[in-house]
């Protein structure tokens, strides 16, 4: 099989694929602002709450590693079609679900088939003009962004109105309307990978192993995506407590807040393309550190007043200056796996998500586990400690 001729893309259909990642990837994080919701009806206990927000997450590694390989053996748009009608299926069901084990299956289910975004990405970037893929990349990006951060505040807003079973029901709607879209808008993409399905997925082991560019984004991606979940499925629960006491729509305001570290996302990939990928990546890693040192004395601090507006302030900055490190971070990243081999572009981009996302997966469960043992200060703690473990790799792996 060859490529068909790809023309270079244009302004509509870059919004086109930023909506599309956008809709999306809603599914993976909407759970860390319904657990609260979630693990009551299902009478879970609060170290267990992790588990819902983890299930999607790991889901979605899952495909990274199983399913995006296809996208090197199969024509892309039809086999994006299929995972998005999938995806339509799990979350309906989950609207049915009867009990917390088959929800946790079927959010498993659909995290696997939302990994379609990393077949849509690469087919951005293999569309861009010579020389701008860190422009197109980042342009993408920050409709995937814009879909992490307001998952958790329309989550929130449908879950208050009608309860966290019509989120899914929403979700499942959308799914089915996006891939009547992409049927006649997604322009085909044949791979250039002659091989059987066994060998493609035995190639990533080969893969991790000749790229050390990729080994090394990929683990500083997965500690900063760590980090990430652990904030935003316990931030939930701290915002319940005194003084803050929010409800659902307290909630949705304060992760709306948050919608502006998305803004960024274009500047990391401009900044890449001039070469400044390694300093820019630093100062992700300093920014994250320091989100998670102010909200820790942004909620220990309001547990000392009598009104909580200030501290809240306090964790608003904080939330967009975590999701400005993270945002960052991924899109340096993945502007450089990128630009690796072309011809493994659909596998790279599988190892590379589907690592931090297992990054994304072990935040979520941590966080149940140290909001059982030490609330607030814990999450913030282990937080800290993934992002400056995520300094250190870049630190001691000097210049790219």
């Amino acid at each position: 099989m060859t490529h068909l001729p790809a023309a270079t893309i244009t302004g509509p259909q870059t919004v086109l694929f930023a909506t599309a990642v956008g809709i999306i990837v809603t599914n993976l994080f909407a759970p860390q602002t319904l657990v609260g919701l979630i693990g009551p009806s299902f009478g879970a206990d609060a170290a267990g709450f992790g588990l819902v927000a983890m299930a999607t997450l790991l889901g979605y590694a899952a495909g990274l590693f199983f399913l995006v390989p296809l996208a090197d053996l199969a024509e892309n748009r039809a086999l994006i079609l299929r995972m998005l009608i999938a995806a339509a299926m799990a979350a309906g069901i989950a609207t049915l679900a009867p009990t917390a084990s088959a929800l946790l299956i079927v959010l498993f289910v659909l995290g696997a088939a939302c990994s379609a975004i990393q077949i849509l990405v690469p087919i951005a970037a293999s569309m861009a003009p010579p020389g701008q893929d860190g422009r197109v990349i980042g342009d993408v990006m920050s409709g995937l962004m814009v879909g992490i951060l307001l998952a958790r505040p329309l989550a929130s807003l449908v879950a208050d109105a009608w309860g966290w079973r019509a989120f899914y029901g929403l979700s499942a709607a959308s799914l089915i309307l996006l891939a009547c879209v992409l049927a006649f808008s997604l322009p085909r993409r044949l791979p250039v990978a002659r091989t059987s399905y066994g060998a493609l997925i035995a190639s990533l082991l080969g893969l991790l192993r000749d790229e050390p560019m990729l080994r090394r984004r990929a683990l500083t991606a997965a500690l900063v995506m760590a980090a990430f979940s652990l904030f935003w499925t316990a931030v939930a629960l701290r915002l319940a407590q005194s003084p803050f006491d929010l409800g659902q729509r307290g909630i949705a305001l304060f992760a709306l807040a948050g919608v502006g570290g998305a803004a960024v996302t274009p500047l990391f990939g401009r900044a890449g393309d001039r070469g400044l990928t390694r300093s820019a990546t630093l100062a992700c890693h300093l920014v994250l550190i320091g989100a998670m040192a102010l909200s820790a004395w942004a909620g220990s601090a309001a547990a000392a007043t009598a009104t909580g507006w200030v501290p809240l302030g306090l964790m608003v900055v904080s939330a967009v200056l975590l999701d400005i490190g993270v945002t960052g971070d991924q899109t340096l990243g993945r502007r450089a796996i990128n630009l690796l081999q072309p011809k493994a572009r659909g596998r790279l981009n599988g190892l590379f998500v589907g690592i931090f996302f297992i990054g994304g997966a072990t935040g979520s469960m941590l966080a149940g586990i140290a909001w059982a043992w030490n609330g607030w200060p814990a999450v913030c703690s282990a937080g800290a400690v993934f992002g400056l473990a995520a300094l250190l790799v870049d630190w001691i792996g000097g210049p790219e």
